[in-house]
């Protein structure tokens, strides 16, 4: 059988690659120096590049040329648009040329060079070598730490993540990790309970779409909603408070002036100004437990701070900016309190993207170990 032609895909350098003086050759050129390598030997290089940078394409198939002669360089247009840095740009035109170049995989062995190119280039080589748009593997280049040496050094990275069975089982434990926090040691083999669960955690950590956690009193929506909170906090993904309100405690201006905030002066005994939980809640978690229980006039401002990311404290002229993820909770019915003229339908088409229906003490599975902390609401 053929040994197998070894073709290297990688974009130009137009900052890295260059240098056409003769001390060109200390310095470390990534396109120009993977050529060099003794132990690597190279079929075929592919050379990405814009129309503009012929020039210096050309000249670096010579200097290839000249240290490698066994090397075919081949030189392929490509247009990123105005901007180099726009991802959608960038990913359609590698995509294009990934799905028009003639792979022969059976002939021949492929490496992706991931370090010239713009970061953004870089981040769409790899997520097509990853999905196999690209049937090869990574080869990352680096200097020397000898700066009299121009060599540098080569790795290849194979992104068969089933050779790494470590890693994976390492995705899985952290997984299994935060499963077990949102549970907040609750174990049961109920696989309805636990699918829940499982699911809240997949969401709760890539979205910042409102959330509903339905149940009834007791059923630990409270507890849940702050764990929610700590696990995307632990992440790095919210740098705000948890903020929480139960809306049964509150009526009329107390309910604007608690949610939205108050200016001095704005009503009868206002003798100071209230920020309000949304704006304190900025970059964090509202927590609105018994949504339900909200006024009409509290739903409205509140639907237009959820979409606007803005609002107008009571007695104020001038609006107030929050961005915060809202999850809210209820032990009703709101769909029925949505026939009933009692609930916003716009509002509840906006908090019901993700609903998680938490079961009640009775309802939930017997082998379940009841953990106080978690089943009573605060």
């Amino acid at each position: 059988m053929a040994k197998k032609k070894t073709v290297v895909l990688g974009i130009l350098g137009t900052r890295l690659d260059m240098g056409r003086r003769d001390d060109r050759w200390e310095r470390w050129r990534p396109t120009v120096s993977l050529c060099q390598h003794e132990d690597l030997l190279i079929d075929r290089l592919e050379v990405i590049r814009e129309k503009r940078d012929q020039s210096l394409a050309n000249f670096i198939s010579n200097d290839i040329e000249s240290v490698s002669p066994e090397t075919e360089v081949r030189q392929h247009d490509i247009c990123w648009g105005r901007d180099p840095w726009d991802f959608e740009k960038v990913y359609e035109a590698l995509w294009e040329f990934a799905h028009s170049y003639p792979f022969k995989p059976d002939k021949e062995d492929y490496l992706i060079h991931i370090t010239t190119g713009t970061h953004v280039a870089q981040i769409c080589l790899f997520l097509l070598t990853e999905t196999h748009h690209l049937p090869g593997k990574l080869i990352q280049t680096s200097p020397s730490k000898r700066r009299e040496s121009g060599l540098g050094s080569y790795q290849i990275i194979d992104l068969d993540l089933a050779r790494y069975d470590q890693i994976a089982q390492r995705f899985e434990d952290h997984k299994s990790d935060a499963v077990s926090f949102l549970k907040s040691g609750i174990e049961t083999m109920d696989p309805s309970f636990n699918s829940m669960i499982e699911q809240i955690e997949h969401v709760a950590i890539r979205t910042n779409d409102p959330l509903l956690i339905t149940g009834p009193t007791g059923a630990g929506k409270s507890r849940l909603a702050r764990k929610i909170y700590e696990l995307k906090h632990a992440r790095h993904q919210v740098s705000g408070k948890f903020v929480e309100l139960n809306c049964a405690t509150i009526r009329g201006d107390s309910a604007m002036s608690a949610l939205f905030g108050h200016l001095k002066g704005a009503f009868t005994g206002a003798d100071r100004a209230r920020p309000g939980l949304l704006k304190s809640a900025d970059q964090g978690i509202l927590f609105l437990d018994e949504i339900g229980e909200l006024g009409l006039d509290e739903q409205a401002m509140l639907l237009r701070a959820l979409e606007e990311k803005n609002f107008l404290p009571v007695g104020a002229d001038t609006e107030v900016s929050s961005d915060f993820q809202l999850i809210a909770g209820t032990n009703r019915d709101l769909s029925k309190d949505v026939a009933d003229g009692k609930f916003r339908g716009d509002l509840l088409a906006r908090i019901n993207l993700w609903h998680f229906p938490l079961p009640g003490l009775r309802d939930r599975p017997s082998d379940v170990e009841p953990n106080l902390d978690f089943e009573l609401d605060r």
